[in-house]
């Protein structure tokens, strides 16, 4: 069946929108994929995971905002159902705001990264994506 090259670039991109999760936003650019979401979180409290291809790994990105200034977070990445890293983190006194970066392992395929973080007063933000394989 013949399709116009339009009609064919306008049924990929339906596609691909419909296989992010809600909240999903995916960009590239040259040979980069990229995904963000914003997670989910109590009292207020935002944040948003993204994840990135870079250089044959995975640079994660994971932000809290509208946090208790100054306060410690214990933050646990999982990618693939394992744990790739777990830690404290704490806010700026000031900003009431981290960011936390980590480079993943690329497995082949789809990688698929949960970041789950508790803070004071039992607040605990999640945000889960699935980066895309080359």
């Amino acid at each position: 069946m013949f399709r116009p090259p339009v009609l064919t670039a306008l049924l990929s991109s339906l596609v691909l929108a419909a296989a992010l999760p809600a909240g999903a936003a995916a960009r590239g650019g040259g040979d980069r994929n990229e995904v963000r979401v914003n997670g989910t979180c109590g009292g207020g409290v935002r944040s948003e995971l993204k994840l990135k291809s870079d250089d044959g790994g995975i640079e994660a990105e994971f932000e809290v905002h509208q946090a208790r200034g100054g306060s410690a977070w214990s933050v646990t990445i999982a990618q693939e159902g394992r744990v790739a890293w777990r830690g404290r983190v704490r806010t700026g006194r000031s900003s009431r705001a981290f960011t936390l970066h980590r480079r993943l392992r690329d497995y082949a395929g789809a990688d698929g990264v949960t970041v789950r973080a508790s803070g004071p007063s039992g607040v605990t933000c999640r945000a889960s994506a699935t980066l895309a394989g080359d």
